[in-house]
């Protein structure tokens, strides 16, 4: 009997990442639209420091999570689950050394953003109405400014393993 539960529950397990490493479906219209809009959110650049990351793996970049006003007064607040209005940005650079450390310290030490990944810049925006069915995230995904094709499932499925903190990775660093 035991056998026969381990052996369904790795079906499952299997079954689940299949579907999660399959890539998302083109919109039935044959649109490239990124779910929650076609433009860039204006002064995203001047928006303050949440924090910063090292993505090691396939993508093997560094990150600057950047929040609009109403996402770092709820970061600062300790506030979950965020407001609707929030907006969350990644953004992602190659993750390249620093030749001259090698120079100055003997070995390769320091690594630097280098050219921007070609993930492009993201957001993540709170609409509990609007996407109801993605725990209240709307995702999109620019490259070189231009909107993506970003389907929900591929970025929430993700995502839900934080649902605590409202499918949120990202810790604030103040």
């Amino acid at each position: 009997m035991r056998r026969i539960a381990l052996l369904v529950v790795v079906v499952v397990m299997v079954a689940n990442l299949v579907v999660c490493t399959l890539p998302p479906s083109p919109p039935a219209d044959g649109q490239t639209a990124p779910v929650f809009g076609d433009k860039i959110p204006p002064g995203y650049r001047d928006w303050k420091l949440i924090s910063v990351a090292r993505e090691k793996g396939d993508l093997n970049d560094i990150r600057a999570k950047l929040g609009n006003d109403v996402a770092i007064k709820a970061y600062r607040e300790g506030k979950l689950p965020f407001p609707d209005g929030t907006i969350i940005a990644r953004l992602a650079w190659s993750y390249v050394p620093l030749e001259e450390s090698k120079e100055a310290f003997g070995r390769l030490q320091s690594y630097v953003a280098g050219p921007p990944t070609k993930g492009g810049v993201q957001f993540m925006i709170k609409d509990s109405r609007k996407y109801a069915s993605t725990g209240g995230w709307g995702f999109a995904q620019f490259n070189d400014g231009k909107p993506t094709n970003v389907a929900v499932n591929s970025c929430f499925s993700c995502h839900v393993v934080v649902k605590a903190r409202d499918f949120v990775f990202t810790r604030y660093a103040p």
